[in-house]
Order: structure tokens, then C-alpha cells, then sequence
């Protein structure tokens, strides 16, 4: 059976997860409005430039940039959301898929996570 974290460690990465919840919701907030502005800024002929031009190639480069940091930052989030259930279900630290313990640097690196480096690697 896998090794109950203390109180205090749990403590210690909720509070971590709370944080980076705070963190990637402003973070999401900011670009959506700062792509928001953009598209507002734009007259509707530079917003569908020819992609093959260098204009429109860069533009098409920065939105995708943009659309991936925004992916990026709500995957995050929902793994954070994940991690804090299971906080609330008592089995924080212990892997979700062999039940065996996540090792504690594992944690403090990827507070998130729900798996071992194996069965992760499976994944």
C-alpha cells in the first residue's frame, strides 16, 4: 500500500495548486482579452490577409501561438482541478492508475500530477 502524505504536505501542495489555479485563470483571462483587442484593432481586410504573403503569414503565426498558449494554460488548469479532487478524496500522492506512491520530488515539480513517472510514460 502506498505511503499517506502528512497533513502539513498536503497542505503545502494545496495551497501550491490553489496558486497556479490563480495564476493560469489570469493568465487565460489576459491573452483571450488581449486577443479580444486585436481582433478589435483590426480593420476586417487586415484581419483575412493573403496567407502567403509575409503579413499574413506572421499574423497567422501569432494567432496559432496565441491559440496554443491559451490551450496550453486550460489543460493546465484542468489538471490542477483534477489534483484538488483528488486532495478532497484523500488520496493525494498516490498513483491513479497502479495505486502505487508518487514520488515526493515528482510532486514538488509537477504538483498536478495524479501518476507515477511509469504509468505516466504508459499513457
Amino acid at each position: 500500500m502506498a505511503r499517506k502524505l502528512a497533513k502539513s504536505t498536503v497542505k503545502r501542495f494545496r495551497d501550491q495548486l490553489k496558486a497556479e489555479r490563480v495564476r493560469l485563470e489570469a493568465m487565460i483571462e489576459e491573452l483571450e482579452e488581449e486577443r479580444e483587442q486585436a481582433k478589435l484593432n483590426e480593420t476586417a481586410s487586415e484581419r483575412n490577409p493573403d496567407i502567403d504573403s509575409v503579413d499574413g503569414g506572421t499574423m497567422a503565426f501569432e494567432y496559432e501561438k496565441e491559440l496554443a498558449l491559451v490551450e496550453n494554460a486550460r489543460d493546465l488548469l484542468r489538471k490542477v482541478s483534477h489534483a484538488e479532487g483528488v486532495i478532497q478524496k484523500g488520496k493525494y500522492g498516490i498513483c491513479e492508475s497502479c495505486g502505487s506512491a508518487i514520488p515526493m520530488t515528482r510532486l514538488q515539480v509537477l504538483p498536478y500530477t495524479t501518476m507515477c513517472v511509469d504509468c505516466s510514460g504508459k499513457r
